[in-house]
């Protein structure tokens, strides 16, 4: 998550979608033309308009196509807007745009659809790339069904619990390093009823499958829940999956921010900014902005493990990444691109032109092993480790059909996750029950599980 989740409020779902969109577009080199037609030396790139994007596309024109001859010609839209416009271009292959910015929700059935073409055979020709330097989460969660990859991070994040070291401290209370959720309700309480000023925890309740459901997979991973069974039957109903989400209402309800049902990554960040909670399970990402020059919390905040119940670890996974589209004309050029933006060159060109704050890290192992970076991260090994231990495959404690752990990664889960979320919101507004809201959920999920079988 390089921006406060634009990343994260998708509403619609990922295919079939055509929109009139206007793009706001710059060029990296000056020059137009690209995709299938153009000048050779030319590629189209479309992504997200997220800041770690606007900083590649200031420093493309000096440094890349300086260095490489290859003009790089940028349409950049919010999140919502990309993704439609994303899945519009890559599902007609037309062409027209060479690379695109997709996270690991998509490249596993953009790729199963034939829209990407595979990067193995680019990967093994340049040296100097050092495919072994990115995370093992990330290369998993970027290969399809067929053993190939189709995507190289940009920059990513798994989730971890944050939490106000002195006001621990004051309250001689101790957060385990690997926390439990039964552990961590416990510390909310003692904090809740100690500080009239701060509430004892922060977490997502704002509808959205990014949003809410974003921590909330998390949690039902942990405590043996999922959203379908390996054959594809709804276990939204489940007992494992209605104590979890039972949990985590009752949590937020009850030691959890002012206004929780309305509350996304966002305000949660503002409130731990602000000193009006004591802890956060979130997104790795957000410790650099608690960390900032400048932040009221900045070296007042430990980081422990994403809390678990049944599992041995549940922090999330999550990467904008970079994929070719299969009908690109210019696939040598692309994957250059591909090469110098995700490379460790670039981070060092970030860290020299901009800091070491402004990296897009979270995706090469020599980045955490960089003294520099450690020393502007205090965060850096807890990410490190939560990245490393996040499991994409196997998630929860029972076999799954799908990839994908804060997310079902199937292009129908954006419209499914975003249904059931207005509903576990609604239980957080105290409008609803749990079994209430899980009961249409179950069903809104079996509807999509049935096209699977």
């Amino acid at each position: 998550m390089g921006s406060p989740r634009t990343r994260i409020t998708v509403t619609a779902g990922l295919t079939g979608v055509t929109l009139a969109l206007s793009a706001c577009s710059g060029a990296g080199g000056g020059a137009t033309g690209g995709g299938a037609d153009g000048d050779a030396q030319s590629i189209n790139v479309l992504m997200v308009n997220n800041p770690q994007m606007e900083d590649l596309q200031r420093l493309t024109a000096d440094n890349f196509t300086t260095e490489t001859g290859i003009t790089v010609n940028f349409t950049t839209l919010p999140e919502n807007d990309v993704r439609a416009k994303i899945s519009q271009e890559f599902s007609a292959q037309a062409g027209q745009y060479d690379v695109a910015s997709l996270s690991n929700y998509e490249i596993p059935f953009y790729s199963a659809n034939g829209w990407l073409a595979p990067l193995d055979e680019h990967v093994a020709a340049d040296e100097e790339f050092n495919q072994d330097d990115i995370l093992p989460a990330y290369t998993a969660s970027l290969t399809g069904e067929d053993g190939k990859l189709y995507g190289e991070p940009f920059y990513g994040e798994s989730s971890f619990t944050m939490y106000r070291t002195d006001v621990f401290e004051e309250l001689g209370l101790t957060m385990p390093e690997e926390p439990t959720w039964d552990e961590v309700a416990e510390l909310a309480a003692t904090v809740d009823e100690a500080r009239d000023d701060m509430k004892g925890i922060c977490l997502r309740g704002q509808p959205g499958w990014g949003q809410v459901f974003a921590p909330l997979t998390s949690v039902v991973n942990t405590f043996g829940g999922t959203w379908f069974d390996k054959d594809w039957n709804a276990q939204v109903d489940s007992p494992e999956f209605t104590e979890a989400v039972q949990f985590y209402t009752d949590l937020v309800k009850e030691h959890g921010e002012a206004g929780a049902a309305q509350a996304g990554f966002t305000e949660c960040l503002n409130n731990m900014t602000q000193g009006n909670t004591a802890m956060w399970y979130d997104a790795t990402s957000a410790a650099g902005s608690l960390e900032a020059e400048g932040s009221p919390v900045a070296g007042k905040i430990g980081y422990a493990a994403a809390p678990v119940k049944e599992t041995d670890s549940s922090g999330w996974l999550w990467t904008w990444s970079w994929g070719i589209q299969a009908a690109s004309q210019k696939q040598d050029a692309a994957w250059e691109f591909i090469s110098w933006a995700s490379s460790q060159e670039y981070e060092e060109l970030v860290a020299e032109e901009l800091g070491w704050a402004k990296v897009p890290s979270g995706k090469r192992i020599s980045t955490y092993e960089n003294e520099e970076y450690q020393a502007s991260a205090p965060f850096y090994e807890a990410e490190r480790n939560a990245i490393e231990n996040a499991d994409p495959l196997n998630p929860g404690v029972q076999e799954r059909p799908y990839i994908g752990i804060q997310f079902v990664g199937i292009p129908e889960f954006a419209d499914l996750g975003t249904t059931v979320s207005q509903d576990i919101s609604a239980v957080i507004a105290g409008q609803q029950t749990v079994e209430e809201a899980l009961a249409k959920g179950q069903a809104a999920a079996q509807t999509v599980g049935d096209k699977y079988k």
